[in-house]
């Protein structure tokens, strides 16, 4: 199957790629960095150069790929804990604008499907105030398809 992870280089997506190369899935991935281009070609996936914030690069970049299938792994953390509050508008815009981007480019890819990283916490109510590009990202997923 052929495979387009975003976040392939995040810390769930250096697990995952290696396993579905594995199994012998044909894996795309993107990034911006060489060196992070490197590391994909060494667990046998094809790098990608684009920014996710670019739709229609990424429209592009993603339908050259021709994915049967789109893994959203999106996310922009910090490495150390302390940092979250820091980076929480920068993984707020890539949950939000980072996800319709590719939902947008899956769709005129025509993956067969996307499977999405999720997660479940206590929000305060403020994240939708803070955030409404997140709160129309997770509003306008279930429909996308």
């Amino acid at each position: 199957m052929r495979i387009y992870i975003a976040g392939a280089t995040s810390v769930l997506g250096v697990r995952l790629v290696p396993l579905l190369v594995a199994e012998g899935h044909m894996v795309a991935g993107p990034t911006c960095s060489p060196r992070k281009a490197g590391l994909l070609r060494r667990f046998g996936a094809k790098p990608v150069v684009c920014d996710i914030f670019d739709r229609d690069a990424l429209t592009q970049a993603l339908a050259g790929c021709g994915p049967e299938m789109v893994f959203h792994q999106l996310t922009d953390l910090p490495d150390e804990a302390a940092d979250l509050a820091r980076f929480s508008d920068r993984n707020d815009r890539m949950r939000g604008e980072g996800t319709r981007n590719l939902l947008y480019a899956a769709a005129t890819a025509r993956a067969d499907r996307v499977i999405a990283q999720s997660i479940a916490r206590n929000c305060p109510a403020s994240t939708a105030e803070r955030s409404p590009q997140l709160t129309s990202a997770r509003c306008c997923m279930p429909g996308a398809w």
